[in-house]
């Protein structure tokens, strides 16, 4: 008994705790510095829903993407206090795809769900970014509505990658680069010659946004798995433990307080 009032006692004394240090720690940043561009790599709602399993005691995958995905409309309102002007967020990858029809089916309805509701919030400018051709058109036709419809908002861009790899983006900005040298009549030569990085950039999905400064991997996990593998080169990377649907705004001020405190050498 004395050992759950001394639990007890720590969790009552944490609430009333946590809320003074969030503020305290929102006040000492100067979003002013914060990155123009998140990237983020929700990752955990299968974990989260094994920790969490309801009433009943199920623990479906399908509980866990639905928390994870409720989570992102508060996040992207972290985002906007923060000033961030460009958020990228890892939904689905293209190994994904690749999973059996009792999972892939209904995560790829809790994206699409996702998606409208992003769209109902008239607050920021979806765009899809992945291989969409790999998605069922019914998804593919959804993302391009959601585009059309907010692509006059002045707000927060929110890249919504689905259908997305690291390395089937760069494989796809080649052959664009080169099927677009070719409609302007240069050979297979004059192409090679004129290459860069600063061409190749011009075809990737991300063409025209700024790079992301910082990278957040929720879960625990400390790799990059293939996320924004090109426009990551300089970025910060910031892991934290929490499961994507328990990530707090505490943790997503730590990760902003931790890329202020970094010095930036940009590969040098």
């Amino acid at each position: 008994m004395a050992l759950a009032l001394t639990v007890g006692t720590k969790r009552f004394v944490k609430s009333l705790l946590y809320p003074l240090y969030e503020k305290r720690l929102a006040l000492s940043l100067d979003f002013d510095e914060t990155p123009h561009h998140v990237g983020v790599i929700l990752d955990g709602n299968r974990r989260w829903a094994k920790a969490n399993p309801d009433e009943v005691g199920m623990s479906s995958s399908s509980r866990g993407h639905r928390a994870g995905a409720t989570k992102i409309v508060e996040f992207l309102g972290w985002c906007e206090e923060a000033q961030v002007r460009v958020a990228t967020l890892w939904l689905l990858s293209t190994e994904n795809l690749n999973r059996s029809s009792e999972e892939l089916a209904p995560l790829l309805e809790i994206i699409g769900e996702t998606v409208d509701a992003l769209t109902m919030t008239k607050r920021w400018r979806i765009k899809p970014v992945g291989a969409l051709e790999l998605l069922p058109p019914w998804l593919q036709e959804k993302l391009l509505l959601a585009s059309q419809m907010t692509s006059h908002i002045n707000g927060i861009e929110v890249n919504v990658a689905i259908g997305y790899g690291g390395r089937r983006e760069i494989v796809d900005a080649v052959k664009s680069y080169l099927q677009n040298e070719s409609a302007h009549g240069q050979d297979i030569n004059a192409a090679a010659a004129k290459i860069s990085t600063e061409e190749i950039a011009n075809f990737l999905y991300t063409a025209g946004q700024p790079d992301p400064e910082l990278v957040i991997r929720t879960s625990g996990e400390q790799r990059l798995s293939g996320f924004l593998l090109w426009q990551s080169a300089h970025s910060e990377f910031y892991f934290c433990e929490a499961y994507w649907p328990d990530f707090r705004r505490v943790d997503f001020l730590r990760a902003l307080r931790a890329y202020s405190l970094r010095h930036r050498r940009f590969g040098s």
